[in-house]
């Protein structure tokens, strides 16, 4: 007998204490926005012309599209390569992808000294530049997000009675979007696997500002394994974080069977990064006692050796509890490892201070996540996203 269930919405109460801290930290973070776009960007951070970036890029983009990458693996496992086992996890990971990459686009806003002038990658081509192909894939890929929802949402109001003319809609529009939903899903991974590579294109173009343990040039596919070797674990995290927070019995019939791609992915990126440095000749760096080596030993054994053993381990892939700080880990560490290639790395040549966040930045990210996670409530709550057997209690 199948343990799968068709998706639902949730139906729960929407106000819990949770759902309410969540919307005061958004409401923080948006006063701190609204100051930043009223007074400038210098008015709230501590970034400056030595430091053009901090934890906006490093976390709130950067970060953000790492973790959104379980779109396109589940996309491609489920779809691509037909493992239908898989599908029940493929709806909540596209709604974390879409969301994700929503609130990197909101982020970025926030980010760019001159925000108005966000749209101008789209008519002014610059095809020598590694930016412009991010911001090109990350507006199309967000795009084929939504298309790929659409037919949630149609889900969502066909055969309700009350709106007879929606209804129909809803079921044409459903159909056509159905047909030709394989060329969104093969778009949507190429156009993933071009930008999570790019992202690590970005710090190639400013060797003399790089220590030398991620300054390197296959940077690129360093950042496209370190994104595709995350997607699960985070379907894993997302999964399990749900099941708690609403009360629902764990996917562990497909979350266990799912975290045997782990170890193998995340084998071949360490075999990647530690072998990069020994071609460069640079793995004696480990022991010179920078913070710059602490940072990276404690990047890979977080994220990247201890799940690798844990994983390996039936026990672990099949309690919840294991499983959950196995694939936490992995997320910790590739959060990590973006924080580590754009500020931790990253130095200018003669620097006057050192970039540490401002409370106004600080504020800003933390009411993003909190809006992405209130958000993510919300149309669970009211759209057929997550599968799950019956009635649950509230959280």
């Amino acid at each position: 007998m199948s343990d799968h269930h068709p998706p639902q919405p949730i139906n729960q109460k929407l106000l819990t204490p949770g759902a309410i801290v969540l919307l005061v930290l958004t409401g923080i973070g948006l006063c701190f926005a609204a100051w930043r776009f009223i007074f400038g960007i210098g008015s709230i951070t501590n970034l400056d012309y030595q430091h053009p970036w901090g934890i906006w890029i490093a976390i709130d983009v950067a970060t953000g599209v790492a973790l959104a990458a379980g779109g396109f693996t589940t996309a491609a496992l489920a779809h691509i390569f037909h493992r239908e086992h898989y599908h029940a996890v493929v709806r909540p990971a596209l709604l974390t992808a879409m969301l994700g990459y929503t609130f990197v686009g909101m982020g970025l806003m926030v980010d760019l000294g001159r925000y108005y002038n966000i749209w101008h990658p789209a008519i002014m081509w610059s095809g020598h530049s590694v930016l412009f192909e991010v911001g090109m894939c990350v507006m199309c890929y967000l795009t084929v997000l939504y298309i790929e929802f659409l037919p949630i949402v149609c889900e969502r109001f066909m055969g309700d009675e009350r709106w007879p003319r929606l209804s129909r809609v809803c079921r044409r529009l459903h159909g056509t979007v159905e047909k030709v939903m394989f060329v969104f899903v093969i778009a949507g991974v190429v156009l993933s696997c071009l930008h999570q590579s790019s992202l690590g294109n970005l710090m190639v173009i400013a060797p003399s500002k790089m220590h030398d343990l991620w300054d390197t040039p296959i940077l690129a596919l360093l950042f496209l394994l370190s994104a595709i070797a995350v997607g699960y674990p985070m379907v894993i995290f997302e999964s399990l974080c749900a099941s708690r927070a609403f009360g629902l019995k764990p996917e562990m019939h497909v979350l266990s069977p799912l975290a045997k791609f782990v170890p193998v992915i995340l084998g071949i990126y360490l075999a990647f990064k530690v072998g990069d440095l020994a071609v460069r000749e640079k793995l004696h760096l480990l022991a010179e006692g920078s913070p710059q080596a602490t940072m990276w030993v404690i990047e890979v054994v977080i994220g990247v050796v201890v799940p690798f053993v844990l994983l390996l381990m039936r026990r672990v892939r099949n309690s919840p509890s294991g499983l959950f700080a196995a694939a936490t880990m992995v997320v910790v560490g590739v959060a990590i490892n973006r924080i580590n290639v754009f500020l931790v790395a990253y130095q200018p040549l003669y620097p006057e201070k050192t970039y540490f966040p401002s409370i106004g930045e600080v504020a800003v990210t933390v009411g993003l996540i909190s809006l992405l996670i209130f958000c993510y409530r919300v149309i669970v709550n009211y759209f057929p996203v997550i599968s799950h057997p019956g009635e649950a209690r509230s959280a």
